[in-house]
């Protein structure tokens, strides 16, 4: 595992089928890379060369075909024998290392060949050809990934280019990020030869860029690891003080997370849950951090509790056992097997507490979770092997459901391109827009920046699809996810049914429906900018403002004017039913009578039988809504739906409250407001929607329209209030308009 050498003369040979060597123990790719950390690795040979490669791999896959890895074994170390790494060991260590890191996580068999292979291709005379015809066109994909990569030199004009490359070559197909992850691990275990400078240009670029990706595919146990190593190399200072910390709590007689652990193996003994109860200890930078977060450490913040069980119903299981029997910490509990994470995590995290004020966090997991949480994309395998029945069970259920929501099946899509069934939504999101990105610094400061998001929400659009987007996302990034540049156009949202800015930020499980423009020519706002969160958004807004210089303040403002203006009663007395306007040029009027003026009969004053009564046109209440009243001059009762904002300031003015009940009367008095976008026609369609339902126009105004918008008020006479909704339904399904309200109830400024 580590860099270790072999004879490069002497391979040792694949041991068959028949002879599997269980007697030697099973590698921990944890545990090496904690004792690397620790201490110096031995530099001795490793034995039987490609033995431990074939054991890792058989304790993951017991019936695989070992005869390629035999052969890409023979051609890597006759390729790169007298080839020396700059420690001065022969060069097929490193693959060699490369292929055990990928063995231990369960990587299948073309993928340990392709990563035995990585570097021939580009360091020595075998070429693509002759890796295709030896071992398949699928090995020669993913060798030709990994050398595409090493292309171009890690130098600070060539970083943004060098990841632009590999981006593309991880969309294609996983495994060639999983190569490279692997190759970077050894890389950085092996760093200490080189000059310090370009130790920590290298540890920069693994912090910034790798270990982020590490974590969107999910392979934590090559994250953490990149973690340490980057965290020794550039926080030495820091490094050597929790490694006296680590050091210290080892030493200690007494271990808190033991006591833990035996305590929950008896709970779940009794309750007659099968369960593997374990103590996982918290990796250098994790440690670090709680140190800085919680001050003076305590034996529980050295480690976590791993539980496994088989099922996921015994998940559950566990948790209600301990939350029984224990004393949980209810606010460190959450469910990402309900909701997983965007890299396939999945686990139970909850805490217990003991009377000594010791709290030991726990992880609750399946044996297949485990590997996925572990190995990420690595664990799923060849994404696109044909089912078999080796795939029944959970772990077919977990490779299958990865490939759910997917953008496609796998298989070639021309010009040595495929679309790979295991691809997250994140990457997909990334290969969209670095293909928009003006310039390598654009590409790389947005990379940079999406790779630092590193959760992920789930939207809903109405019929039923669904978006993929980073915590914190805004309408503006569901736009240009759901879209693309064709967003520009986009006049407002709806958020759960309800009218929303474009810059209201989303959550989890929202749904989203995008009102878009009718007009081609429509453009996006600067504003919007201050709203976009994903580098897809932000990218087309700026390629569009960055083409059209002096322009950007068009349809696409914030929608915050799609947001239906109210009509703000004058002193609560009735009022008028629209906003103050002094010009329409585009008005149409149908009045007859001041709207909400008239005594109505349907509302009985408890203490005044014989009172006027006016409803008030700020918020034209109807029957069912709550209500109060107010006496005004001349004995005239004015009625208000209690939560008009008129309440509060008649009530402050000191008008008396009067007792109103609605009386048998379902005729009622109503206005509401259609908001629409700009059509001919759209007039007429509306009035003989309002016909076909049976209501009567009092009056109506068509305000002069803004921004491709236009805003209709009328106010309906109802013969029936039960009828509003549907006649509000029957309004909104006339094509063009995009909301329909009854006028808000603001109080007008005093």
């Amino acid at each position: 595992m580590s860099a270790e050498a072999t004879n490069p003369a002497t391979p040792g040979p694949v041991a068959p089928a028949s002879s599997r060597r269980r007697s030697r123990p099973r590698i921990d790719l944890r545990r090496l890379g904690r004792a690397a950390l620790l201490g110096p690795t031995s530099r001795g040979r490793l034995p039987d060369a490609i033995s431990h490669v074939v054991e890792a791999h058989r304790a993951h896959h017991p019936d695989a075909d070992l005869e390629p890895l035999r052969r890409a074994y023979l051609l890597a170390e006759s390729s790169h024998r007298g080839q020396m790494r700059k420690s001065g060991e022969p060069y097929i260590t490193h693959p060699l290392a490369v292929t055990l890191i990928l063995a231990e996580l369960g990587a299948e068999t073309t993928t340990l060949t392709a990563s035995l292979l990585h570097d021939t291709v580009e360091d020595t005379d075998v070429t693509l050809d002759q890796v295709g015809e030896q071992f398949g066109e699928e090995v020669r994909f993913l060798v030709d990934g990994v050398t595409k990569l090493e292309k171009v030199d890690y130098g600070a004009a060539a970083e943004p280019e060098t990841f632009r490359k590999m981006l593309v070559a991880t969309g294609n197909d996983v495994r060639v990020m999983s190569i490279k992850l692997a190759d970077r691990l050894h890389n950085m275990r092996t760093l200490g030869v080189m000059r310090p400078e370009k130790q920590a240009r290298i540890a920069k670029v693994t912090h910034e860029v790798l270990i982020p990706l590490a974590e969107r595919l999910g392979v934590q146990a090559l994250k953490t690891e990149l973690e340490d190593l980057v965290f020794a190399i550039l926080h030495p200072e820091e490094y050597a003080h929790t490694r006296e910390l680590i050091a210290d709590n080892a030493s200690r007689a007494d271990d808190p997370l033991t006591e833990f652990a035996e305590a929950m193996r008896t709970v779940l003994r009794d309750a007659g849950i099968q369960a593997e109860v374990l103590i996982r200890p918290r990796h250098f930078l994790s440690v670090h951090r709680v140190s800085r977060k919680r001050g003076r450490m305590r034996g529980c913040d050295f480690g976590r509790l791993l539980v496994l069980v088989n099922e996921d119903a015994d998940c559950y299981a566990v948790l209600g056992e301990l939350h029984t029997c224990m004393t949980p910490v209810v606010s460190e509990f959450k469910d990402f097997i309900a909701v997983p994470k965007f890299n396939l995590y999945q686990s139970l995290h909850t805490a217990v507490a003991r009377a000594d004020g010791q709290v030991a966090e726990v992880l609750i997991r399946t044996h297949q979770m485990h590997k996925v949480a572990e190995a990420g994309v690595v664990a799923l395998g060849n994404p696109y092997a044909q089912p078999t029945e080796d795939q029944g069970g959970e772990a077919g259920r977990t490779e299958r459901g990865a490939a759910e929501g997917s953008r496609a099946e796998g298989g070639s899509v021309g010009d040595g391109e495929r679309v790979d069934p295991t691809r997250p939504g994140w990457l997909s999101r990334l290969l969209d827009w670095q293909e928009g990105a003006p310039d390598p610094d654009t590409f790389w400061s947005t990379l940079r920046e999406d790779l630092a998001q590193d959760r992920e929400i789930t939207v809903f659009r109405p019929d039923g699809g669904a978006l993929g987007l980073p915590e914190g996302a805004t309408c503006v990034d569901a736009a240009y996810a759901q879209y693309g540049d064709d967003a520009h156009a986009c006049m407002g949202a709806r958020v759960n049914g309800r009218l929303a800015t474009l810059s209201t930020v989303l959550r989890d499980g929202d749904t989203v429906q995008l009102l878009m423009g009718q007009d081609p020519a429509s453009e996006p706002s600067s504003q919007w900018l201050e709203h976009a969160q994903t580098p897809a958004a932000r990218i087309a807004i700026q390629r569009w403002l960055a083409a059209h210089p002096g322009t950007g303040t068009g349809s696409g403002e914030p929608a915050d004017e799609a947001v239906p203006g109210g009509a703000d009663g004058t002193d609560g007395e009735g009022g008028g039913a629209g906003r103050p306007t002094t010009e329409r040029p585009a008005a149409v009027r149908a009045a007859s009578g001041e709207p909400g003026a008239r005594p109505d009969t349907a509302i009985t004053v408890v203490d005044r039988p014989d009172a006027g009564v006016r409803l008030a046109g700020c918020c034209t209440p109807v029957p069912s809504d709550e209500v109060t009243g107010f006496a005004v001059r001349g004995g005239v009762v004015t009625v208000h739906r209690v939560e008009c904002a008129a309440v509060a300031r008649l009530a402050k003015a000191g008008r008396t409250e009067v007792d109103v009940r609605w009386g048998d009367t379902t005729e009622c008095r109503v206005t509401l407001v259609a908001e629409s976008f700009g059509r001919p026609h759209l007039l007429a369609d509306l009035t003989e929607a309002i016909a076909v339902e049976g209501a009567e126009i009092v009056s109506a105004t068509v305000e002069p329209p803004s921004q491709q918008r236009v805003r209709h008020t009328y106010t309906l006479q109802l013969p029936d209030a039960a009828n509003l909704p549907t006649l509000m339904r029957a309004m909104r399904d006339v094509a063009g308009v995009y909301d329909v309200s009854r006028t808000p109830h603001h109080a007008p400024a005093p």
